[in-house]
């Protein structure tokens, strides 16, 4: 069965988002750990965590992803925006043991003009600091379309962050489908290409989560402005392939388009109709 959720809302808890997510026909979904452009994070509230593991145990809800907020940078030349990031991470990890066994994903950084080699060092010395060999969490990097000193707009970069850190088998990637194709990489004309590219690089285990978008930009435009499905340079045809692929197919999907509820509810519609028999 498609695993797919959109981005919801964690300002409820997390047993609003379960039923948010089943309203739409979503059987997974990603929330942001705290406020996505600054540092207050809501107090977890055990009861609330409690009642929706039932909640997604009884709906088939049996993976959910995080996301760092967007404000941190693993990689700045400033040791303070560093350390803010150090510390958020840190937090991040210990309260995604309230729901074990679950995905936390972030963007790697900008090297802010230190050069990638710097930024690639530094963020996977930030990883060394926060992994704990106890946690039950995944922690993955995001694909990035390359827009200014992003690090991550490349494979090479990932896996290059990934030889260097020591737990590494808490570790996977999330690979955006605006991201990758803004960066370079033809999921249009040649997924199998791309899977195979990637497979060489990093590791087709590595794969944890899709983030599902369109783009609004044409390829290899290293810009990253997310569209609705079916509504930009990549098409529908390109997402029943990703979520058709073998490789890929029981991954689970995430939804970041530019849509409320009801536009998540029939994109997930919509992509179900097309998910193809095995």
């Amino acid at each position: 069965m498609l695993k797919i959720g959109s981005h919801l809302s964690s300002s409820k808890g997390y047993l609003h988002m379960g039923k948010e997510a089943v309203s739409i026909g979503a059987n997974t979904f990603q929330f942001f750990t705290r406020n996505p452009r600054g540092s207050k994070a809501k107090e977890i509230n055990p009861e609330d965590v409690s009642a929706f593991r039932a909640f997604a145990a009884e709906h088939g809800i049996d993976v959910i992803l995080a996301h760092a907020p967007y404000t941190l940078n693993a990689c700045s030349k400033d040791p303070h925006t560093r350390e803010f990031a150090l510390m958020t991470m840190e937090d991040d990890l210990r309260r995604m043991e309230y729901t074990p066994g679950n995905l936390y994903n972030f963007h790697p950084g900008s090297h802010t003009g230190q050069g990638s080699e710097e930024g690639i060092r530094l963020i996977a010395e930030t990883l060394n600091k926060i992994l704990k060999p106890e946690q039950t969490t995944t922690v993955l990097l995001e694909t990035m379309a390359g827009k200014g000193t992003e690090v991550g707009r490349s494979f090479e970069e990932l896996a290059a962050i990934l030889e260097r850190v020591e737990l590494s088998d808490h570790m996977g990637v999330c690979l955006d489908t605006c991201h990758v194709y803004d960066a370079g990489y033809d999921i249009v004309r040649d997924l199998d290409g791309v899977l195979e590219h990637f497979d060489r690089v990093v590791g087709m285990k590595r794969l944890k989560a899709i983030h599902i978008n369109d783009s609004k930009n044409p390829f290899a435009s290293h810009k990253d402005r997310h569209e609705k499905i079916g509504e930009g340079s990549l098409g529908l045809e390109t997402f029943v392939n990703v979520i058709n692929h073998p490789a890929l197919r029981d991954l689970p999907f995430y939804l970041e388009t530019p849509n409320e509820l009801d536009g998540y509810a029939r994109e997930i519609a919509m992509l179900r109709e097309r998910v193809k028999e095995l």
